[in-house]
């Protein structure tokens, strides 16, 4: 268990061991350096650097900073219960500085132990190539519909500078360009983008790779985000249980809207530990209160399930991670 490893970490603070003091912090990052490539200037560049806190106890980001104006970091949750997940967003100033650039990033936590991490990155912004606006911004768009966006592409330089082609790995996202006027160096592009009615719902965060014919620095990305949403949402996104002793019973409540009234047609679990009320899902409303009851087996460990919501909207069955840790029994006196 997390409490056996703060343990030691409590150990290690004690008498000096700054390498475990540090180790937890930078444990709970999935990627601690990011380089961003070639950017347009005013291009939208940013990059979140994903934590989850898989420990007991609660941590607080109590700030960050970077070594250079050229990036401005964020913190988009600064405290993380067990199992919650957040992020630090890096976001590189392309429309005020130019070449290549890199910063250092220092995330200070405070709680449950003081530690600092060190993220990195880095990324050249180009001075000949400009997007307005700076990045594909759909907004919300509902799940079921598709959705179009133009941005205007700028180059000044070459005289025979061609945009190739244009690639995105999403299979939901297509993009056209065409070449709008050309003069001794200077050429304009529409960029074109459509997403289709079968994107799932979600956030869309992808990145389009327009290829040129500039051997030096052949590919520009473009930023290409917004928000699919669903006819159904349900919050909190993930239901964590709490920790547990073996045989004690939780409940907690899912909040399932939708913008027309609506029935839920059954709640399911794999994990028998998870109860529902089916009485509180009869009546159609635009708002459901589902109690969700937990009763903790007597094996110790982490629980991690998945709860799946069908509604009578016809929309896609929603589904929310369901976690809870139970302790080992204690030993009667």
């Amino acid at each position: 268990m997390k409490l056996i490893f703060f343990f030691a970490l409590f150990l290690a603070i004690s008498f000096g061991v700054p390498a475990l003091a540090q180790q937890w912090a930078s444990d709970m990052f999935e990627a601690k350096t990011h380089d961003f490539g070639n950017v347009a200037r005013g291009a939208k560049a940013e990059f979140e650097f994903k934590l989850t806190n898989p420990y007991l106890e609660d941590v607080h980001i109590a700030s960050v900073s970077s070594s250079c104006g050229c990036t401005s970091p964020s913190i988009t949750k600064p405290i993380l219960k067990t199992y919650e997940s957040g992020s630090i967003i890096a976001h590189i100033n392309t429309d005020r500085f130019l070449g290549s650039k890199g910063a250092t990033i220092t995330v200070t936590i405070d709680k449950p132990y003081p530690s600092t991490v060190h993220l990195s990155v880095q990324a050249y912004i180009r001075s000949d190539v400009v997007f307005n606006p700076g990045s594909v911004n759909f907004g919300e768009v509902d799940q079921g519909k598709s959705a179009d966006k133009t941005v205007t592409l700028n180059y000044a330089g070459r005289s025979d500078w061609k945009v190739q082609e244009v690639r995105c790995d999403n299979p939901h996202v297509q993009a056209q360009v065409q070449e709008t006027s050309r003069q001794p160096g200077q050429v304009a592009y529409q960029v074109s983008v459509h997403v289709d009615e079968n994107t799932p719902a979600g956030y869309l965060n992808e990145h389009l790779v327009l290829v040129t014919n500039d051997y030096r620095l052949k590919q520009v990305p473009l930023a290409v985000e917004g928000r699919i949403v669903s006819g159904v949402s349900v919050s909190p996104s993930t239901l964590f249980m709490g920790v547990v002793e073996p045989g004690q019973k939780v409940q907690k409540k899912l909040v399932v809207r939708a913008k027309k009234p609506f029935r839920i047609l059954s709640i399911h679990c794999p994990d028998g530990s998870f109860e529902f009320d089916s009485n509180a899902t009869k009546e159609a409303k635009t708002l459901h209160l589902v109690p969700v009851t937990f009763v903790a087996g007597k094996k110790p460990g982490k629980i991690s399930q998945k709860i799946e919501i069908e509604t009578d909207l016809g929309t896609a069955t929603s589904e929310l991670p369901a976690l809870a840790v139970v302790t080992a029994e204690t030993p009667h006196q």
